[in-house]
């Protein structure tokens, strides 16, 4: 690539424990294509990745050379960045004027790094996987990047279940304060989602993705317009993601189709989450494979 080319970013939007991660490593083994785990995090940690174990000297000078080609002002409070992307900060009524201050340098920096990070991987597309919907609609306001939105979509019996374990790495949640998270993330990742053109959104179950992870990442890949050789999932490289889920502190990591099967979960979490199972069903445009595309595209939006 050249560095006057805008760089591609997947950015891939939805709810924690939705599969993001094993999504942005398969994406990140094809072909101009790198993926740089949650970006979100980048500015409060100073551009130092916290991930330890596997390729942690490759991916300390990696991120090393992004850091040195984004121009963040001394006196900028990095860590306040978080008020602008995650979705509790809404209801942080005494930090609007601190946003609006904020706003206007973060975007700068913000797009400056995505061109850092492309230039570094010598890539034309960086995948995203910070997921927060507010993150979303400020990369909607840049015009130095080509935005392509991924929305990720999981059984919320399965996400409730992974947040209520006791995870040494992650905050545990009762399925109450889950539920209501992920009524406030998805009703706002839908709005992200129908402000992006159409031709560059897109929706993804994670089911269907890990029941035929060929089939449904060729489908990203060409819907982003990255080269469609498909990598072999039995031996994919974690890479140098900046943050991600406990897979990234792995060198190699094996992915095996998993049919889709019942989920075992709180009746109180399928009954409350039904109207976005029945949003997400017609919602548009969404990966086809293995399964029927909608018989009325007149009513996708």
């Amino acid at each position: 690539m050249t560095g006057e080319q805008r760089p591609k970013v997947v950015y891939v939007v939805g709810a924690g424990r939705s599969g993001s991660t094993i999504i942005g490593v398969a994406l990140g083994n094809c072909a101009d294509v790198f993926f740089a785990g949650e970006l979100h995090l980048w500015l409060g940690r100073g551009g130092r990745s916290p991930i330890r174990g596997a390729n942690r000297n490759e991916r300390a000078e990696f991120w090393a050379r992004v850091a040195a080609d984004v121009d963040v002002p001394d006196d900028f409070p990095r860590r306040e960045a978080r008020f602008l992307e995650k979705t509790g900060a809404l209801f942080r009524l005494d930090r609007r004027r601190a946003q609006r201050r904020l706003r206007g340098s973060y975007r700068r920096i913000t797009e400056q790094l995505y061109g850092a990070v492309s230039r570094a991987a010598s890539v034309t597309h960086v995948v995203d996987t910070s997921h927060f919907p507010r993150r979303a609609l400020e990369l909607q306001t840049l015009p130095g990047i080509d935005l392509y939105l991924l929305f990720v979509v999981r059984d919320p019996r399965s996400v409730v279940s992974s947040y209520s374990r006791d995870e040494a790495d992650f905050r545990q949640f009762n399925v109450l304060t889950t539920n209501a998270y992920l009524w406030l993330t998805y009703g706002l990742s839908v709005v992200a989602f129908l402000r992006q053109p159409r031709r560059r959104r897109l929706l993804v179950r994670y089911e269907q993705f890990m029941a035929d992870p060929e089939a449904v990442l060729g489908e990203i890949l060409a819907w982003s317009g990255a080269p469609p050789d498909a990598p072999e999932m039995s031996a994919l490289r974690t890479g140098f993601a900046f943050q991600g889920n406990n897979l990234l502190r792995q060198e190699v990591v094996a992915l095996e189709r998993r049919p889709e099967q019942h989920v075992q979960g709180s009746r109180l979490t399928r009954l409350v989450n039904l109207p976005w199972t029945l949003l997400f069903s017609r919602l548009g445009p969404a990966a086809t494979a293995g399964r029927r595309p909608p018989a009325a595209p007149g009513a996708e939006r």
